[in-house]
């Protein structure tokens, strides 16, 4: 297996597993509040790791990365907090998908545009109720964001050696969601007994992927890392079963399956 593959296929499962765990925080911290934790943890880890410099290089670069990664976390976090997990991933998904599809003109773009409405068609009834529309909101928003990730992602990856440009991205990040952070969970991000858990979360979502995704892009061209990560919703529908219990009727796992195709299809258009 490509080097580069085997990266991303590795970084498309920890995220999912420690988002997982990271909605458990959600009753002590609120999704703000997991975030903050999240990427303050992250950051910390990284810089102590990468030590990186700040003089002589593009910092805009870096800060363009971080806002981008810290607001994709809050996001997606707030979203988990009123839709399940695999549902919140298949809307996120939607932002590298319409990328793809609004970058090419063939007539098979249609079909994927198609399988994708047929399935966000289905996921609005999500097993027979109706879905939290701010949490579909932010689930969107979050897509939008990852769009912008992925070019962020290899740009920095370009310029920085390692992950230095990622680290200095992640303080970025976790200043931009501290405020939100803190307002949501206040003094419970002191907890000692939460301190633990968030270590994991920020190791299994943010230290682990972001590492591997970062060094991936740099071989990869993102038509690939889109098909990869179109996998994604499917993972996280897993994760939320087996760790959450968040039980998926037939209907859904049919619509999550049409977004990863839609997903997959479009990623392999020529760019």
């Amino acid at each position: 297996m490509n080097r580069g593959v085997a990266l991303v296929l590795l970084a498309g499962i920890t995220p999912q597993v420690g988002a997982a765990f990271a909605v458990e925080l959600f009753d002590e911290l609120g999704p703000a509040g997991a975030a903050f934790g999240r990427l303050a943890f992250a950051a910390v880890i990284l810089v102590a790791w990468w030590r990186p410099k700040v003089r002589g290089t593009p910092i805009r670069t870096a800060v363009a990365f971080g806002l981008t990664l810290g607001a994709m976390n809050l996001c997606i976090y707030e979203a988990m907090g009123r839709i399940p997990l695999g549902v919140a991933v298949t809307f996120e998904v939607l932002g590298p998908l319409g990328v793809a599809v609004a970058g090419s003109r063939k007539p098979l773009d249609l079909l994927w545009v198609v399988l994708a409405a047929a399935g966000i068609a289905l996921l609005a009834d999500y097993s027979g109720g109706s879905l939290d529309p701010l949490g579909v909101a932010f689930a969107l928003a979050a897509g939008a964001l990852w769009a912008g990730y992925i070019v962020l992602s290899q740009r920095t990856g370009a310029v920085y050696p390692g992950g230095s440009g990622l680290a200095l991205a992640m303080v970025v990040g976790a200043v931009l969601v501290a405020p939100f952070g803190i307002a949501d969970a206040g003094g419970e991000l002191l907890q000692p007994e939460l301190l633990g858990p968030l270590l994991a979360v920020a190791i299994a979502s943010s230290v682990l992927p972001y590492s591997l995704e970062i060094e991936a892009l740099r071989s990869l061209p993102t038509r690939v890392f889109g098909i990869l990560m179109s996998l994604e919703p499917a993972i996280a529908a897993l994760a939320g079963l087996v760790v959450l219990s968040q039980d998926l009727a037939v209907r859904d796992w049919i619509a999550i399956g049409l977004v990863v195709i839609a997903s997959a299809g479009a990623s392999t258009l020529d760019e």
